[in-house]
């Protein structure tokens, strides 16, 4: 169960110490889209979101990496002129050892950012990187993000009993 704990949570990606990850050798910030980038329904990436990962860019190599399709990421891709990987496929890790590929890099200078422990999380630590959770930016999912977040919140009571993780328990 231990594949699900984030090494880092976080309310947000505005939250994130991105400082701190730089001085860790940090990277590249492998970013899932639907709700923790941008709201499911957003066909273009939100103004604050932008400027974040502009200035972002100055220091780190940043992706996309998604279940969807491409015509789904192609405009956040565009728009932020990044790599991006659809159909990643996560949990599992194909999408992350393309970006390593990519960019050359050891698996210490990556790190994955999501909302989801089921996808996201899951895949970074089955990939060996680090890995931050950060809350949905909205409620509204796609189907099979709903049958995720059902199992989420089986695991995160598990955690809960355990004292292991907690929902709103924000931690670096």
């Amino acid at each position: 169960m231990k594949w699900f704990i984030p090494t880092i949570y976080q309310k947000d990606i505005f939250s994130i110490p991105y400082k701190k990850l730089k001085k860790l050798g940090i990277q590249c910030l492998v970013f899932d889209l639907d709700n923790t980038l941008g709201l499911i329904d957003h066909h273009t990436c939100p103004p604050e979101t932008k400027e974040l990962l502009n200035q972002l860019k100055e220091e780190f190599y940043l992706v996309i990496s998604s279940n969807n399709t491409k015509k789904r990421i192609q405009p956040y891709i565009d728009e932020l002129n990044i790599m991006g990987c659809s159909c990643s496929m996560k949990p599992l890790p194909f999408g992350l050892h393309r970006i390593r590929k990519k960019y050359q890099l050891e698996k210490s200078q990556m790190i994955m950012i999501g909302d989801q422990m089921v996808t996201d999380i899951l895949s970074g630590q089955l990939f060996g990187i680090k890995t931050i959770l950060v809350d949905p930016m909205g409620t509204k999912d796609l189907k099979i993000t709903g049958l995720n977040r059902k199992i989420e919140e089986k695991i995160i009571k598990h955690y809960q009993k355990t004292n292991e993780f907690e929902r709103g328990k924000y931690y670096e």
